[in-house]
């Protein structure tokens, strides 16, 4: 069965009152996290931004109450929530960050004047049919870049907030899917504001679709199955049988980050605070799975970054900057010229283990070993603080927001926001 047609039939299946707690509990926690990492990137880039937004007018309010198109709020908001790279993650098959959705969802709940239990039912539905499309094939590994599946999981949570029938929800989907098939050189090497700008987009062609759906607008029928389909071009080994049953807990398997890094970086830099050595350091060896390596390891620019994009993109230089300063936060990027990062930064030598490659993603192993006067310290983790099987506590969220600049107001707004209407939650 074409799987357009399996997401849109269980686009209506789902409503508020059918959620588990623990998922409407989840889905707040995700918000109030975007919305942090939203506040604090604003710092960073809003200006940039606010440039833009001159070109896109509109009556829709940003998450900082810039009125602009609906799309165009759908972009900026969710570039503000990507930017910093510290929003959620989900690792399968494929990866995905899918609080990215929730950008666009805001600036559609905004313009819908709708609930906050509207928005934590569209999260629902969108977190699930991200994750079942992440668990089925790898983008990654063809050239193809992971907003793709993030596009069709928002065009979804999109059709639930519009209320649209299955006809149009598929619709949606395909309108999102077919003409905006990214590439991977967007996290190939040197990064660029792109790394936060191809999920943004991502955002607006899904709220985009979703409305031009609703208003009558049609597209291929097969995005999945068809002749030039993308299971048959692009997809050839997907598993469709993830989408056998659908449900609504897609979102408790996704993971809030710890530190503001990539997050294949996450046990690592965890690992290296862990390491007490003393004195200079000799040498340093990473062993970790693949993918790891192949993301944040994968050619010179990884041992010598220029911008923040590539160094939170950079394992070398996560590490080296863990085990010279002693933390990690989001000031840790300020030491791209520092004398003594870069010193450790050549010694560090990146491995790929294949027995730790053969339990990713159940597992998430990294060995760190660093030499210094003679002396050999290791480190090894698994799971690193903030996975969904070695959660953050609501307090710890709650903790890492208002260290990211958001009010106690949001704070209280997002921890309660099925009381709210979603004009009301603001950063």
């Amino acid at each position: 069965m074409e799987i357009s047609d399996i997401i849109s039939d269980y686009i209506s299946q789902v409503d508020y009152e059918t959620l588990d707690n623990e998922v409407r509990e989840e889905a707040k926690r995700r918000v109030l996290d975007a919305l942090a990492n939203a506040k604090y990137s604003y710092n960073e880039i809003g200006s940039t931004l606010k440039q833009a937004a001159k070109y896109f007018g509109g009556e829709v309010e940003t998450v900082d109450g810039i009125k602009v198109s609906v799309d165009f709020a759908s972009f900026y908001n969710t570039f503000l929530i990507r930017y910093l790279d510290f929003n959620d993650t989900y690792l399968s098959k494929e990866p995905l960050h899918p609080s990215d959705m929730i950008g666009g969802l805001m600036a559609l709940g905004k313009m819908l004047n709708a609930t906050g239990k509207q928005l934590i039912t569209s999260i629902a539905v969108g977190y699930e049919v991200g994750v079942r499309l992440c668990d089925s094939s790898s983008l990654r590994k063809r050239g193809f870049d992971h907003v793709l599946f993030l596009a069709i999981a928002e065009a979804a949570a999109a059709s639930k907030l519009l209320d649209l029938d299955a006809r149009k929800a598929k619709n949606a989907i395909s309108l999102a899917m077919i003409p905006n098939v990214a590439l991977r050189e967007t996290r190939s090497g040197a990064l660029s504001m792109w790394k936060a700008g191809a999920a943004a987009d991502a955002s607006r062609n899904a709220v985009f679709a979703a409305l031009a759906a609703m208003s009558g607008i049609t597209g291929p029928e097969k995005p999945f199955s068809g002749k030039m389909g993308l299971i048959n071009i692009i997809l050839q080994d997907f598993d469709e049988k993830n989408f056998k049953s659908l449900g609504h807990s897609g979102i408790l398997k996704t993971y809030i980050k710890q530190y503001p890094a990539e997050y294949h970086a996450q046990a690592a830099i965890e690992a290296a605070l862990q390491i007490d050595y003393k004195g200079k350091i000799e040498e340093v060896e990473i062993e970790t799975y693949e993918a790891a390596k192949s993301i944040l390891a994968d050619d010179e620019s990884k041992w010598n970054p220029e911008n923040r994009e590539t160094a939170d993109h950079s394992l070398p230089y996560m590490v080296a900057v863990a085990l010279v300063k002693r933390r990690f936060w989001l000031d840790s990027y300020s030491y791209i010229r520092d004398p003594e990062v870069l010193s450790v930064m050549k010694k560090i030598r990146v491995h790929e283990d294949q027995d730790m490659t053969k339990i990713y993603p159940e597992k998430l192993p990294v060995r760190i070993s660093v030499k210094a006067e003679g002396n050999k310290k290791s480190a090894y983790l698994e799971l690193p603080k903030g996975h969904a099987k070695r959660p953050m506590t609501k307090e710890e969220i709650i903790e890492k927001a208002i260290r990211l600049g958001l009010s106690s107001d949001a704070v209280e707004k997002a921890m309660n926001l099925e009381q709210f209407k979603v004009r009301e939650i603001v950063v």
